[in-house]
């Protein structure tokens, strides 16, 4: 259809495209770096910790903060949740556990610089001239033996983690895919994920070393700390049947 123009024209533009804002550069909050900690309240988590080592029965009160990261995975924005300080409250440890103390600061330093996860593995790893530790329970209901007491406190640590959704039940990171599906399901339902109920239980089907078997003991089994013995040629744990064959 023509239009007839009868007034002058004095000025006209070509209407633009308005381009599409460029997408947000990915970002993980699981390695968002956190200058310091925040003021104000955090919501945190307190556990008792016990163990048993060269010293006698200890226990000691452990305090780990969390707070919500945000971050960018695939063009969108997200949020997840993250330890941001560990921390024992004073006055429960002689002045010759001052290494707690220190090793808790650095912990703290390494969850806000976004490498707690391996941090945490790594002094599980830490090793003494006192003999083992024992301190918790695995998922087969035995109970744990640890190198020293740092790698007590630390296992400890993770079952922490674990419970509140960060790491799974062997010590590993959650994929940050699901670290934000927990975190939104917690602010849609109103409580904090929830370990399934057969992470706990021993699994089926677990082979149980027979009596008839050779006792002579080969070791300790790296899941339960059992002693090993030879199955088949294959060195397996009497306590919750892990076995270096497979």
């Amino acid at each position: 259809m023509a239009v007839e123009i009868n007034s002058k024209i004095v000025a006209y533009s070509v209407k633009k495209t308005i381009p599409e804002p460029p997408p947000m550069p990915d970002e993980d909050p699981l390695t968002v770096r956190i200058p310091s900690r925040p003021e104000g309240t955090l919501e945190a988590v307190s556990e008792k910790i016990s163990y048993v080592g060269a010293e006698g029965r200890r226990k000691v009160y452990l305090l780990v903060s969390f707070m919500p990261v945000e971050g960018v995975i695939n063009g969108k924005r997200v949020v997840i949740e993250r330890p941001v300080e560990f921390f024992f409250p004073s006055g429960q440890l002689s002045s010759e556990h001052q290494w707690i103390t220190a090793t808790m600061r650095s912990l703290s330093l390494a969850a806000r610089g976004g490498y707690v996860t391996q941090a945490v593995a790594d002094l599980r790893k830490v090793a003494w001239d006192k003999g083992l530790v024992r301190c918790g329970m695995n998922r087969w209901g035995k109970p744990m033996f640890h190198d020293s007491e740092v790698a007590a406190i630390a296992w400890s640590i993770q079952q922490i983690l674990y419970r509140r959704g960060f790491l799974d039940i062997d010590g590993h990171q959650v994929p940050v895919d699901e670290l934000v599906r927990r975190h939104a399901h917690r602010m849609t339902h109103g409580h904090p994920w929830q370990p399934p109920a057969h992470e706990e239980a021993a699994p089926k089907g677990a082979p149980a070393p027979t009596a008839t078997e050779a006792s002579v003991s080969v070791g300790h089994c790296p899941e339960c700390r059992s002693e090993l013995v030879m199955m088949d040629g294959c060195p397996t744990c009497t306590g919750c049947g892990w076995s270096k064959c497979g």
